[in-house]
């Protein structure tokens, strides 16, 4: 692929109205180092991590919820 440059375009607010889901839902970014990808990865059902896949690989990335929690919401994954 050469020296190009791939870029990820994510906006909040404007025009588009989140659906109901999306809007109450809590996600984590994660920069996928395997396939040097950014994607969304969602707080399971139980409430106590968020578990996502990388979107080219698969890989499975899983942050556990702890006591003191962080206030970070972008994370890289190796």
């Amino acid at each position: 692929m050469g020296n190009e440059s791939r870029h990820l375009d994510i906006r909040v607010g404007g025009d588009e109205t989140p659906s109901d889901e999306s809007a109450s839902r809590r996600w984590l970014g994660i920069h996928f180092e395997c396939c040097n990808v950014y994607a969304r990865v969602w707080r399971n059902s139980t409430g106590t991590a968020y578990v996502g896949f990388c979107p080219h690989c698969t890989k499975q990335v899983r942050l556990p919820i702890g006591p003191g929690g962080t206030d970070a919401r972008f994370f890289s994954a190796r």
